[in-house]
């Protein structure tokens, strides 16, 4: 797809709708990534609901069946138009569209900073606080003041890196629709139980993953498109590649909901956004170390030790797969039955609560397994003025065939002192807490 098949009508609409952006009000929210709004204009809201972990000992009720497919959001560019402005943006301190409508600037941020390893989550085009927490980290990566907000220096040393298209084209293969897929996933987990895999719903949802994007933008790029036939040409994300590096040292930052990697030298080299815990079921306190990965773990649920799900009170394996209860990924802590994992659900990192591990979009967490290896720490950083206290047992999966568990590593004595962030921009949650 190109600019050249726009219609006069699409462009017209294109422009009327940029005219709209362009004057929108001053407090826009991301103002604040800009540059442009006062401290007071800072309350952003981010998209994604948020679901209350179950209470451990508590029966639930089974949850429905999740939707089948994600629908794009309205009242946005003509889609040839947004592809053709996101491989082209540059920088500019016009405010962006509020609410769920994607703008090519920020489509283009984020690829850039997956490219850079300061992940943002899924790529959807829409701002929310893990673009900022994007931000912060490659900031820190550069040297440069770590305050969230996106200025021409910023913009600029991201384009550096990179010249490539940040959306392409690509060519549904015969293998990327052949399956096994589970059209309709039941929550339960009894049910899970049954399965031969707890696979992808369909192929739309495994490329929306591989690309490592919202599923709804996904659809939202290429409308005509069944995402069940081979040869159909589809327009994607193109992200970065997986990191060649080693880390030495994992910081779970649990008041930006960010998990850090630093090198040897002390250097930050990878973040993704989290989900770390919960007020109810927090995650573990102090430092632990990496003891075991499995790679499309099974899934243990021991309601006896963990929590309750709906009215299963015996304890079931659940087999592997990217929609298992911890996603196809498992990096497991020597605190018994934590770690860091993956989850079914990409788009709401961060915008719901765990049973006190920490949750990674999938490609993510699998990019952090070959990153580590048994003994690195994992430095859990609370909250301002949090207090510490143990935390209730959490989920834990069965451990793969392949991988042989380690025996428990102390973990070695941090060398530096904990990292401030000097001057950042309040998260959403802060604010929400401040109230």
């Amino acid at each position: 797809m190109s600019a050249s098949r726009f219609s006069v009508a699409a462009l017209a609409a294109a422009l009327s709708l940029a005219t709209s952006v362009a004057s929108a009000r001053s407090d826009d929210p991301i103002g604040a990534l800009l540059g442009g709004s006062t401290a007071a204009e800072r309350d952003v809201e981010v998209t994604g609901s948020v679901d209350a972990a179950p209470e451990a000992g508590r029966a639930h009720a089974a949850a429905p069946v999740r939707v089948a497919s994600p629908q794009p959001p309205a009242q946005d560019y003509p889609v040839d138009l947004l592809i053709s402005l996101a491989n082209d943006a540059v920088f500019t301190p016009d405010p962006y569209p509020k609410g769920r409508r994607s703008d090519p600037r920020m489509i283009k941020l984020q690829v850039l900073l997956d490219r850079n390893n300061a992940s943002t989550g899924v790529i959807d085009g829409i701002f929310g606080d893990n673009v900022v927490k994007g931000v912060m980290a490659f900031e820190e990566m550069q040297g440069h003041q770590v305050d969230g907000r996106i200025d021409p220096e910023i913009w600029a040393a991201l384009e550096r890196t990179s010249a490539e298209p940040v959306l392409v084209p690509y060519t549904i293969t015969p293998e990327d629709v052949a399956g096994p897929f589970v059209p309709t996933m039941p929550q339960d987990y009894a049910e899970q139980a049954q399965l031969p895999g707890l696979a992808y719903r369909d192929a739309a949802e495994m490329l929306a993953e591989r690309f490592h994007m919202d599923e709804a933008f996904l659809r939202r790029l290429n409308p005509d498109v069944t995402f069940a036939e081979a040869g159909a040409e589809i327009i994607v994300a193109n992200p970065g590649k997986p990191l060649k590096a080693k880390v030495a040292h994992i910081i779970a930052d649990k008041a930006r909901k960010q998990i850090r990697g630093y090198d040897d030298a002390g250097k930050l080299i990878v973040a993704y956004p989290a989900t770390i815990g919960s007020s109810d079921m927090p995650s573990p306190t102090g430092t632990h170390a990496v003891k075991a990965i499995a790679i499309n773990p099974d899934y243990w649920y021991r309601p006896k030790v963990n929590f309750v799900q709906g009215t299963n009170t015996s304890a079931l394996r659940l087999p592997p797969g990217p929609n298992g209860p911890v996603g196809a990924t498992w990096v497991g802590l020597d605190k018994p039955t934590y770690g860091l994992h993956g989850t079914p659900e990409p788009s709401k990192i961060d915008k719901t609560n765990s049973h006190g591990c920490v949750r990674l979009t999938n490609w993510d967490a699998r990019e952090l397994a070959g990153l580590v290896q048994p003994g690195v720490p994992v430095d859990f950083q609370e909250p301002p003025s949090a207090p510490a206290e143990d935390a209730p047992v959490a989920e834990t999966p069965a451990p793969s065939d392949p991988v042989a568990e380690a025996p428990p590593v102390a973990a070695p004595p941090l060398q530096r002192a904990p990292i401030e962030v000097p001057n950042r921009i309040p998260l959403a949650s802060e604010r929400r807490a401040e109230r």
